[in-house]
């Protein structure tokens, strides 16, 4: 009897393996056709200008100059993409043809097709090609909230050049916040462990359904060849930014015109929370969309639009999304209570973000947190839409304002509920409050306002 057990055991559990993996053929057969490669070919700048062989030694001038034609070549690259309408429009990242000189789509048959570049969105990373043909394969962007982690998922590209390889693997997490050069995030990135290498990029990242999830756009390595951390734009990013491309050339995202930051414990503790959630306000702009509708400097925002915020990156992704001019709810935390606003966003290039300073003069002031203050120059404050605030002299070794990571230089202008235009308000707030509470403290630290928690010290 034993056995025989063992036997049956050996033969089942290959079957069981076999039921619960995925069988990718399917997608992979009927979606390839609307897969496709781009060759780019842009012009690569002479190894040496003019100016450039000026600045160096003479023997190296010469070296230089009989290396023979120093005019500029082509640099030809590649990357990939897909067909979203059977009139040649077709998706790509914006990296794989910002620049070019020259586009060229390439499809599994073989037909290749010169392309002209529609739009581009650099705070994205995706582009729109239209190529001349009709009654194309194409392929399906997938509903805006159906991924979830766990998820297996397709990817189909031309890594190194190896024409329409498929990889797969799972949704590994959502909404990642990778921050462009210019601190950018409009982007909750899916990512996966998926192989994506170069020549991935802008090729399709399927669900089991065979609609596409998002598009493949980074990968995070230090050899660069894929180690399983992918990250790829999702469906509901990809469907806002081609509409817009499509309809006008360009994006317009919606905008609120504040400066945020993430609740950490203290924070949670000194404004009331549950629990570290939120995005917290640490400046509103003058004349913007957040303080038309109300919002103000220490708010934080649970929820805008009916999306959570959970944490400060998930703001600019939701807002991002909305159209300029749309009136949206946002739910706020304000002074221990939970308060509606009704905001209508307005467009994203608005953003400026004035810059302060403070100045010093003999007249200071002590106090119990462990700093030395002033007022701060009324001018300045008035530039940032403020009407005073006191900047920080010193800060005493190993004080309450020293752990919390207060630094000279630093201009305060709220500590917890009150706003403190002069040192006289800060001293009275001080007053006020009681020993071994946490205070949020509002700081300006070289033109960008912040929070941070201070533990107000038991008495010695």
């Amino acid at each position: 009897m034993r056995q025989f057990l063992c036997a049956f055991v050996i033969v089942l559990l290959p079957l069981v393996a076999n039921a619960q993996l995925p069988d990718f053929r399917g997608i992979v057969n009927k979606s390839t056709p609307a897969v496709v490669k781009i060759l780019v070919e842009s012009e690569m700048k002479a190894a040496q200008s003019p100016e450039q062989l000026e600045q160096l030694p003479e023997y190296l001038q010469r070296f230089f100059q009989f290396r023979g034609d120093q005019r500029p070549r082509p640099r030809q690259n590649s990357g990939s993409g897909f067909i979203i309408s059977p009139d040649g429009y077709v998706v790509t990242n914006n990296h794989v043809v910002e620049g070019a000189t020259s586009v060229t789509v390439r499809l599994t048959d073989r037909r290749e097709y010169d392309a002209v570049v529609v739009g581009l969105d650099p705070r994205s990373d995706l582009a729109l090609l239209k190529i001349q043909e009709s009654n194309l394969p194409v392929l399906k962007l997938a509903g805006d909230n159906g991924t979830e982690v766990g998820e297996w998922v397709l990817a189909i590209g031309s890594p190194f050049g190896l024409d329409f390889s498929v990889t797969a693997g799972i949704v590994s997490a959502k909404g990642r916040s990778l921050p462009t050069e210019n601190g950018e995030n409009y982007v909750p990135f899916l990512q996966t462990d998926v192989a994506i290498n170069p020549g991935n990029s802008g090729g399709p990242l399927f669900n089991l359904d065979g609609e596409v999830v998002g598009v493949n756009s980074q990968i995070f390595t230090r050899s660069g060849g894929s180690i399983g951390l992918s990250f790829a734009i999702p469906a509901m990013v990809v469907r806002n930014v081609i509409d817009q491309l499509k309809a006008n050339g360009e994006v317009v995202r919606g905008w609120l015109g504040v400066s945020i930051q993430d609740v950490d414990r203290n924070l949670a503790e000194s404004f009331g929370l549950d629990r570290p959630r939120g995005a917290l306000i640490s400046q509103v702009g003058p004349d913007s969309p957040a303080r038309e509708g109300g919002i103000e400097s220490g708010d934080i925002i649970l929820s805008f639009a009916g999306r959570p915020i959970e944490t400060s990156s998930d703001l600019p992704h939701v807002v991002g999304l909305i159209t300029p001019g749309a009136e949206v709810k946002a739910l706020i935390m304000r002074d221990g209570k939970e308060l509606t606003l009704v905001i209508q966003v307005g467009g994203l290039d608005a953003d400026e973000r004035p810059s302060v300073a403070g100045r010093a003069t003999p007249e200071r002031s002590n106090n119990v947190l462990g700093f030395i203050t002033d007022d701060a120059d009324s001018e300045m404050m008035a530039d940032l839409g403020l009407s005073g605030g006191v900047v920080v002299l010193e800060v005493m070794p190993d004080s309450a304002a020293d752990e919390a990571g207060i630094l000279a230089g630093d201009i305060i202008t709220r500590l917890g509920k009150s706003a403190v235009r002069n040192t006289d308000d800060l001293q009275a707030t001080i007053n006020r409050l009681q020993a071994g509470q946490s205070v949020a403290v509002r700081l300006i630290r070289r033109g960008a306002p912040f929070f941070l928690a201070v533990r107000v010290p038991e008495p010695r």
